[in-house]
């Protein structure tokens, strides 16, 4: 038998302006494009979360339950969907009120908090579970970190916290011989469960769907299907995790990426002992195969695989820095709007611009920069948090 743990990250950042200059500190106190932030969260609804999501649903109806799937969406990106896209909400209300849908626990502000705050990251993981049980009327149980960063240290704590299951990168350097494709432990604990990504499987569909060149092109959904297949034997679940976004925005609408996602899971589900499991089924179905030591912080980014996306240059290190330096500050104010802005300014994608690799990996960073590069970035960044300075 073999499962599918299918999993969709959805997050859009606060996205600060271009133009924050240094003659605004002290006198401009808005550092988010609004207009931009809404432009962009209508688009990516237009093209993707709408369309995918009348398919999702479609076959959860159609296929009476069977087709099962997770999301994990982040704080700032349902704040931003209430306002700007307030009927992709109800079309997610009604994919969790079909019982077929997990909704996964992360930061709210999708933030690198656990390398810096114990308490910081706690509180939004509090934040983000409150808001989905305002929202979608459901408590979740299982949990991914910003960015699939993963660590022992973050295993513990989350443990701590009452999950049962974590979901990380199914990187080579963590796995040596082993598979992605059985429930592993992490090695201090003993009650969380880990479920790591098939980082193979999910980038042929996240990034090589549409690439002619790539030698599995065309990827039909039966193709796709034949290849989880033939992982039974070898393994029990497939996660396959990736950007709700693969659907309309990165992968356009003229790929085909539609038509293959309403197609694969039928194509799945045609081959008997096959299933789709939420990752708090899995854990549920599978024992661990294994303990799991991830001394070093991973992630899904860049060939690395680390923390290296968003911190490790000096734009990036120093920025981290003087954003959580202010962290007693904030606290001592006790004033609501200075605090979200705060957690606002720490969103991984602010560090993510300012990446200094290049090559293919520059290209991906620079894909999703709205700066024209990573100086700009900072500078802007800069600005902003020496102006919030001065307000505290």
């Amino acid at each position: 038998m073999i499962s599918v743990c299918l999993y969709f990250q959805i997050h859009q950042p606060y996205r600060i302006k271009k133009n924050y200059s240094f003659f605004d500190i002290g006198l401009n106190g808005q550092y988010f494009d609004d207009e931009l932030n809404y432009s962009v969260m209508r688009k990516v609804a237009e093209k993707c979360y709408l369309p995918a999501g009348k398919i999702l649903l479609d076959l959860i109806k159609k296929l009476d339950g069977q087709f099962k799937l997770s999301f994990s969406i982040s704080g700032v990106a349902l704040e931003q969907m209430q306002s700007c896209s307030p009927e992709t909400i109800d079309l997610f209300k009604a994919l969790v009120d079909t019982g077929c849908v997990e909704m996964l626990s992360e930061t709210y502000y999708h933030s690198l908090a656990h390398l810096f705050s114990e308490r910081e990251f706690k509180a939004q993981v509090k934040l983000h579970k409150d808001k989905v049980k305002e929202l979608f009327g459901v408590k979740p149980m299982a949990f991914r970190n910003t960015e699939l960063l993963y660590d022992n240290r973050l295993a513990e704590i989350v443990e701590g916290m009452g999950y049962k299951a974590i979901l990380t990168e199914g990187a080579n350097r963590i796995l040596g011989w082993r598979t992605p494709n059985f429930v592993y432990q992490p090695k201090t604990c003993s009650k969380i469960n880990l479920l790591l990504k098939n980082f193979i499987l999910s980038d042929d569909l996240a990034f090589r769907f549409s690439n002619r060149n790539w030698p599995g092109w065309p990827l039909t959904a039966e193709k796709y299907a034949s290849w989880i297949h033939n992982i039974a034997g070898s393994g029990e679940f497939v996660g396959l995790f990736m950007d709700y976004e693969t659907f309309g925005e990165h992968q356009w609408k003229d790929t085909g990426i539609f038509d293959f996602l309403g197609n694969f899971p039928e194509a799945f589900l045609k081959h008997k002992d096959t299933a789709f499991v939420t990752p708090s089924e899995t854990v549920k179905c599978f024992q661990p195969m294994a303990k799991i030591d991830v001394p070093n912080t991973i992630s899904w980014a860049d060939l690395e695989r680390d923390t290296s996306a968003w911190m490790g240059n000096p734009l990036q290190d120093s920025s981290l820095s003087e954003i959580y330096e202010l962290e007693s500050k904030v606290r001592k104010k006790g004033d609501p709007e200075l605090t979200a802005i705060w957690r606002k300014l720490q969103t991984s994608d602010h560090f993510y611009y300012m990446c200094t690799k290049w090559s293919s990996d520059g290209a991906v960073h620079k894909y999703f920069n709205h700066f024209d590069n990573p100086e700009a970035s900072w500078v802007c960044y800069q600005n902003v948090v020496n102006d919030f300075r001065r307000r505290l």
